[in-house]
């Protein structure tokens, strides 16, 4: 079921109703079977990999905590008996039964999303070097399929495991209110990638109707489907035609394409993120944000902090703190100062740790090369810009460049759309292969052909191309109003009744006349439903 159908429009109705009417001691309860139900939409043998990750890493971080309690009960009991040294050991015993344990929870869910989503990759690239050695190998492709959302849940799931394991949280008590944790409705399908110690106290907590929170999150959910359906999807229509026929276009076109693609991606994920915040606020839920205007970047890796933020936050949390502070890293940074100065080899440690966690943002996008590329693109000019960055003081002193004017902010902001813009050809291009190609070519050929063409020549119709102009307009605005802080929909509660009610409806509307339904359209899925 798509969450922007009207079919998950009559879905959240009656969980509204439902989860308002029953004793709230029951609503953790109409959450968790609304959850399984929406789930089960798509696919029932989807609910046996989630069920699996559910109950392992419950048992398992129940087994944590348990051990920590027993260790830390025993040193109690036994302090006067026990000498500085056996008291480390048991320590260190206690240590290595955890760290044992929550190996085995990341290892095992690890291993169902890697079979499940990156099997076939893993096989056919390990038949194709087999292959080198015996030509006559043939290649055989597994049946297997990747359930919805796999990658976000995994990913709650790990970090859930992770945090008992550190003793930052306590383990849940109650397996139902843990699966409902890991199967929300809202995010399960694409997220945010929900710490336990920011949403399930809020998922079992009770919640009573609240015109307010409730108007506000409608609002939400109304401009998430206009991002979806009104923009993002009539923009599709131009990108598709753009890369399904790349090679006839010149390298302007190909620019356009894939820069008309980032804006596509923006609004369907963060629409469908909003779509998600705003039945969550009518609940009594908030979701962490998930995007804070991206667009308005002034480097890359200023990019990567307001974009997709709960998986930036994983990333840092469990892969690059861990890998850029370990022993090993320190030991490679004293060896790399000798070799290549303390500039360099003081930041090599911190440049590997980045580009570890860039490859697997790559891959955690999909089970393709062109992903793997993605990541390395990203790793590489944020590592290269660190590099530079004493050049680019230098540059701007001699060239008397204020750095923190506007003009030079609003070029800062260009050249990171442009950046951003070129690494996209990797997630949309069919291979690596192509998004090489089109990349060649957009450098090599940024040209304009003689007889330019129109909008409506790439697949849309006039009325498409105004409604485009008007609501990217629209889109602009509003993000350079929240950037200055101030409260949208807090405003436009504030007004008068016919005022409100005036926008409420030509919203509604304007999703009811001028979305994109129908076969040949996006609005069916969302593009990171595949991850």
């Amino acid at each position: 079921m798509s969450i922007v159908s009207a079919a998950f429009v009559i879905f959240i109705t009656v969980v509204f109703l439902l989860y308002f009417i029953v004793p709230k001691r029951w609503q953790w309860k109409v959450l968790l079977i609304a959850s399984y139900c929406f789930y089960s939409f798509s696919d029932f043998r989807y609910i046996v990999f989630l069920l699996l990750t559910t109950m392992s890493t419950y048992v398992l971080a129940r087994y944590l905590e348990r051990i920590a309690i027993e260790g830390k009960a025993y040193i109690k009991e036994n302090k006067s008996t026990l000498s500085k040294e056996e008291r480390k050991e048991y320590k260190d015993t206690i240590k290595k039964r955890k760290q044992k344990t929550v190996l085995i929870a990341v290892v095992f869910n690890l291993l169902i999303l890697i079979v499940l989503k990156y099997g076939n990759f893993i096989l056919l690239n390990s038949v194709s070097v087999l292959k080198l050695l015996w030509p006559t190998l043939k290649v055989y492709r597994l049946n297997l399929f990747v359930p919805l959302g796999i990658s976000f849940y995994t990913l709650q799931a790990i970090g859930y495991v992770v945090d008992v394991y550190k003793e930052q949280i306590e383990a849940d008590k109650n397996f139902f209110q843990y699966a409902l944790f890991l199967s929300y409705f809202p995010q399960i399908i694409q997220g945010p990638i929900s710490r336990h110690n920011q949403l399930a106290h809020q998922l079992y907590e009770s919640h009573s109707i609240d015109y307010d929170r409730m108007t506000k999150g409608i609002q939400l959910i109304i401009w998430g489907f206009i991002k979806k359906l009104v923009i993002a999807d009539r923009i599709g229509i131009i990108v598709d035609e753009i890369f399904k026929h790349w090679t006839v276009y010149s390298g302007a076109y190909l620019f356009f394409g894939v820069a008309a693609f980032g804006m596509q991606l923006y609004c369907d994920f963060s629409g469908g993120m909003d779509i998600a915040r705003g039945v969550s606020q009518v609940l009594g839920i908030e979701l962490t944000l998930n995007f804070r205007r991206p667009y308005f970047s002034c480097s890359l890796e200023e990019f990567w902090r307001r974009w997709h933020i709960t998986l930036g936050a994983f990333m840092r949390e469990y892969i690059f703190y861990p890998v850029s502070l370990s022993k090993a890293s320190g030991r490679l940074g004293k060896k790399a100062r000798n070799i290549f100065g303390n500039y360099i080899g003081k930041k090599l440690p911190t440049f590997l740790a980045m580009f570890l966690v860039f490859i697997l943002v790559g891959i955690w996008h999909g089970p393709q090369w062109k992903y793997i590329g993605y990541g390395l693109y990203n790793g590489a000019i944020i590592v290269s810009s660190i590099l530079l960055e004493p050049i680019y003081e230098s540059v701007a002193a001699r060239l008397h460049i204020d750095r923190e004017s506007k003009g030079w902010r609003l070029f800062r902001m260009v050249r990171t759309f442009a950046i951003c813009s070129m690494g996209r050809f990797f997630s949309r291009a069919k291979s690596f292969k192509i998004a090489i190609k089109m990349m060649l070519a957009t450098v090599l050929h940024f040209n304009m052909p003689s007889q330019t063409l129109s909008l409506t020549e790439l697949g849309i119709v006039r009325e498409d191309v105004i409604m485009l102009i008007v609501m990217l307009c629209i889109l602009l605005i509003v993000g350079i109003l929240q950037e200055k802080e101030i409260r949208i929909r807090d405003s436009i509660a504030s007004k008068n009744i016919v005022f409100r009610w005036t926008i409420y409806i030509g919203a509604i509307l304007l999703v009811a006349l001028y979305g994109m339904y129908g076969p040949g359209n996006s609005g069916e899925g969302f593009i990171y439903e595949q991850f």
